[in-house]
């Protein structure tokens, strides 16, 4: 079955109000600046995949969330709507929103952190893009964590009616990206030799657009009393 270039309201299953949101985020850039100004969604009640519909409602979005979003836009306008899973050791993975412009590859991408944001269309592979993120990518105790990088994901390959207007988690997505091909970053002889962040690069990297509601903190603190 072909896939449609443009994505009309009707292949969306969206009203006329939330398909005018993504009608006017014509660029890769407003589509960016639009992810940054959804708040973070610190699932507080559990984890959640929340398809397109549900994020444009509630105006939060965590990493994939953002993503699915930032590729329905894309796909209204006639650009493919591609997610890169990245994974990583002992950390959470991240996904972010593939474009390309010029035979170079760029991402748009949702996060809480200073480190895992947009990246400009000038790397010339997707290997290229994923290293990008190396050195940002950390866990709380400042280790280095990002390992493998997967090949695109074409969400056109499943129904909108999971990803953009459904009302449930479409866990569908996760599941589909972790069955691509991934492939290594670092490995071997190239692990002994990484030094963890600096005082000062740890500073920097704590910095978050959104402060962590009162409700995570305590149910964290629960968990580390256990």
């Amino acid at each position: 079955m072909p896939r449609k270039r443009f994505a009309r309201r009707e292949d969306l299953g969206l009203t006329r109000a939330e398909f005018a949101v993504l009608r006017r985020l014509s660029t890769p850039q407003k589509i960016q600046a639009f992810l940054y100004g959804l708040k973070q969604n610190f699932e507080l009640h559990g984890d959640t995949c929340r398809p397109v519909r549900v994020v444009l409602r509630t105006r939060s979005a965590h990493c994939i969330e953002g993503a699915m979003l930032a590729a329905c836009a894309l796909w209204v306008h006639g650009r493919p709507p591609l997610l890169m899973d990245m994974r990583a050791v002992r950390d959470f993975d991240h996904v972010v929103t593939l474009i390309r412009r010029n035979g170079c590859w760029g991402a748009i991408s949702k996060t809480n952190a200073i480190g895992l944001r947009w990246r400009d269309p000038v790397y010339r592979s997707l290997r290229e893009l994923a290293m990008s993120y190396f050195h940002e990518y950390t866990n709380k105790i400042e280790h280095k964590t990002l390992r493998e990088y997967s090949i695109p994901f074409d969400l056109r390959a499943i129904d909108p009616k999971i990803w953009v207007s459904g009302e449930k988690n479409c866990w569908t997505v996760p599941e589909r990206l972790e069955e691509l091909r991934h492939f290594r970053l670092v490995g071997g002889r190239h692990l002994k030799t990484m030094v963890r962040r600096d005082p000062f690069e740890r500073r920097i990297g704590a910095m978050l657009q959104y402060r962590r509601p009162r409700a995570l903190l305590e149910k964290l603190a629960r968990r580390k009393g256990k």
